[in-house]
């Protein structure tokens, strides 16, 4: 007790403040999500997502190449589709020379090392923008996880290191794992989307990718019936548990910042990595505070990151991981 005891004495500068310093950020903490578009040579910058753009498989290669150079070593991958390749059987999410497959083997041929981690859901590849197959007004749970297997099974193919499925389907787990074992990709991974909530963060992803759901009479207006009730605690550990369960090699709670609460509490239930996404909502909330001058960019990004990474994330799929990744280096 104090006057014994003070605890600023471990605080007195920052070489002290380094020695004793619980948790520590590096490059490979992070994933690097990253859209990709139809075409060659060609870029367009998301609006609400400043410094983040949808490239061609041209450029994202030679973005990837620039990426795993400053030390990150995974990416989360994202396709726009035409609109004229979506329909209600999301059939286009495992044509083996889709945007997605071709995507996957143009990385794999330039950056052999880099961790690729596909997504799987069939919003980009819907017409009514939902995360799987229409059926009497609702998300048809079964029919969506046989298609989500084929789409796996397609990636795994074209050099997949994990898939990531985001569809929030119940069982969807074991099906991929079963179907991947099946095709004979028993060393190809499955990171889950375990804890994914029903956020409003995520407005600016679906600028992105245009793959917010349409306003339809036929159909649910929102994902609620499959992402989860942000008011929730107990649910995520138990759909994290779940996963595991299934199969999953690695959890994911989504979004970050504003359920740390929740990353604790899953890392503390299972014994596989855990990892954060931190969405495009709150990366979108940073870029614009800082333009206005209310807060310090880069001070905020790295607290904002190293406070995910001190609630439990063994990994970090963020879009500010190259410019964080730049900072470390330096």
């Amino acid at each position: 007790m104090f006057p014994l005891h003070r605890g600023r004495r471990l605080r007195t500068n920052e070489s002290i403040r380094s020695l004793v310093r619980e948790t520590s950020l590096s490059p490979a903490d992070f994933m690097f999500p990253m859209f990709i578009a139809e075409g060659e040579n060609y870029q367009v910058e998301i609006s609400s997502m400043p410094g983040i753009f949808r490239r061609s498989i041209d450029l994202t290669v030679e973005d990837v190449k620039e990426i795993f150079a400053l030390g990150i070593r995974a990416v989360n991958i994202y396709v726009k589709v035409s609109e004229n390749l979506k329909d209600n059987t999301g059939k286009e999410a495992w044509n083996p020379n889709g945007l997605m497959q071709n995507a996957i083997r143009a990385i794999k041929a330039a950056c052999p090392e880099m961790i690729v981690m596909p997504d799987v859901a069939l919003d980009p590849y819907s017409i009514y923008g939902h995360d799987g197959i229409i059926a009497n007004r609702d998300v048809e749970n079964d029919s969506t996880n046989a298609a989500l297997v084929k789409m796996a099974v397609s990636h795994a193919q074209a050099g997949a290191d994990f898939v990531a499925p985001s569809d929030m389907m119940d069982g969807r787990v074991l099906r991929l794992r079963e179907g991947l074992d099946a095709a004979g990709f028993h060393n190809v991974g499955i990171m889950s989307y375990s804890a994914k909530y029903a956020s409003a963060f995520y407005g600016p992803f679906r600028d992105a990718l245009d793959s917010a759901p349409v306003d339809a009479t036929e159909i649910p207006k929102d994902k609620k019936t499959y992402q989860m009730d942000y008011a929730n605690r107990i649910e995520a550990i138990k759909e994290a548990l779940w996963d595991v369960e299934e199969g999953a090699d690695m959890v994911m709670v989504k979004p970050g910042i504003a359920y740390l609460d929740i990353v604790r509490e899953v890392k503390n239930a299972v014994n596989v990595p855990v990892t954060v996404y931190h969405v495009s909502g709150e990366y979108a909330m940073i870029k614009a505070a800082a333009e206005r001058g209310w807060l310090d960019h880069d001070k905020i990004m790295m607290e904002q990151l190293m406070c995910i990474k001190r609630a439990g994330a063994s990994l970090i799929s963020t879009y500010f991981a190259k410019e964080a990744a730049i900072l470390l280096n330096k």
